[in-house]
């Protein structure tokens, strides 16, 4: 049973610098206070766009976003995204693109998160995490001088800016890291990928100094998925059936892929230390996603390794494309997303992302073990 309270600001000492921690909305009969985030910004690649990349780089079609929102939304997905369950759960609205410029609000946040993104330059999009936290960078410095220009003068305007006292407050989102790892196994060897390993955690260090050096305190860091459990990387594994795994995915991809994750908490661990002020929760997506994966059938999802949207059997057909081919049409959506694990072959659904947000929102799978609402205090 929650009882309301007013909401209040508090100030605590956090390794000898003062902090300021988002408003408290709620305690529990446990007597933990709830965080009450004004805002999220988020980083990464198509697993948490809405639609920047939609807006910047190639529009997302039809079927895409049919189950939810009845129309295209931005996202490679039939619905929402983890981070839109994340939004609801902290009752923010869904997260607007920077890089859709019409009629976007930003009052609670940000989404510079760009499908196909990676945490190092040269991969499948130039909107990799430094260009991204570059373009917060000129976001915060933007909206602050509007909402100081405006304020008094344009409230239509300033009901759309972020406050700037709240960049301090907000909980800053990372879903990134996939693509890299993606990218490299098309490009290079096993042992090179790894050997990229530490480079690419340190770019992604040197991003989280310059968001703490902007303000941010309050980090969501979600480690990278199993890649070889995608049907897009069983099919196109040269190497199967020997390299699958006892639920189907390809394992030296995900060998890989929790190598990446061990190292990515690593860093984490090192960040709490040389970020003392700054409070940071580390989420096993990983875990959660295979998790779901393993257990599909049991939890009444079709195979796995099969998917809902385009094709990559025989004819490479992306999802919202159709093509006829020797009588046979090709790329026609299945009648039930809901069935389906995954979307397109490398995007989940939305009841995928469903089941793993109900089981990472609850702290299930963090370091430390708390729910969202309490990631403001999440320290250990």
């Amino acid at each position: 049973m929650m009882d309301t309270l007013a909401p209040f600001l508090v100030l605590v000492q956090l390794a000898g610098a003062l902090v300021r921690l988002p408003e408290t909305a709620a305690v529990g009969s446990g007597g933990s206070r709830s965080c009450s985030f004004p805002a999220v910004y988020n980083f990464g690649d198509s697993n948490s766009d809405t639609g920047g990349a939609s807006a910047a780089l190639s529009e997302v079609t039809a079927p895409n976003g049919e189950t939810f929102f009845g129309h295209p939304s931005g996202r490679s997905c039939d619905g929402r995204l983890i981070i839109d369950f994340i939004a609801e759960t902290l009752k923010l609205p869904y997260l607007n693109p920077y890089l859709d410029s019409l009629g976007m609000n930003f009052r609670h946040g940000a989404n510079f998160a760009t499908g196909g993104s990676s945490i190092r330059p040269g991969g499948y999009s130039p909107f990799h995490l430094g260009i991204q936290i570059a373009q917060f960078l000129q976001f915060k410095a933007r909206t602050t001088a509007l909402y100081i220009q405006f304020q008094q003068k344009n409230q239509e305007l300033i009901n759309r800016l972020p406050r700037p006292r709240e960049f301090s407050e907000a909980l800053y989102t990372f879903d990134i890291g996939q693509n890299d790892l993606a990218y490299g196994f098309q490009h290079m060897t096993e042992k090179r990928v790894r050997a990229s390993v530490p480079d690419i955690l340190m770019q992604f260090s040197q991003a989280v100094h310059q968001l703490y050096e902007e303000g941010a305190r309050f980090f969501w860091i979600h480690n990278t998925g199993p890649l070889g459990c995608l049907p897009y990387s069983v099919i196109y594994d040269p190497s199967k059936p020997t390299n699958l795994d006892e639920s189907g995915c390809v394992a030296p991809q995900n060998e890989m892929a929790r190598e990446f994750n061990k190292q990515l908490k690593d860093t984490v661990l090192r960040l709490r230390k040389q970020l003392p002020a700054a409070v940071f929760t580390y989420v096993d997506v990983y875990s959660a996603k295979y998790a779901l994966v393993s257990e599909a059938k049991h939890l009444g999802f079709v195979d796995p390794t099969s998917f809902c949207c385009g094709s990559f059997y025989g004819y490479h057909i992306n999802c919202g494309k159709r093509k006829v081919v020797n009588g046979t049409l090709y790329g026609s959506p299945c009648n039930d997303p809901s069935r389906h694990v995954s979307w397109d072959g490398i995007h989940y659904t939305e009841a995928a992302n469903r089941w793993i947000a109900n089981r990472i929102l609850n702290g299930s799978y963090y370091d430390p073990p708390v729910p969202i609402e309490g990631a403001c205090r999440a320290r250990k």
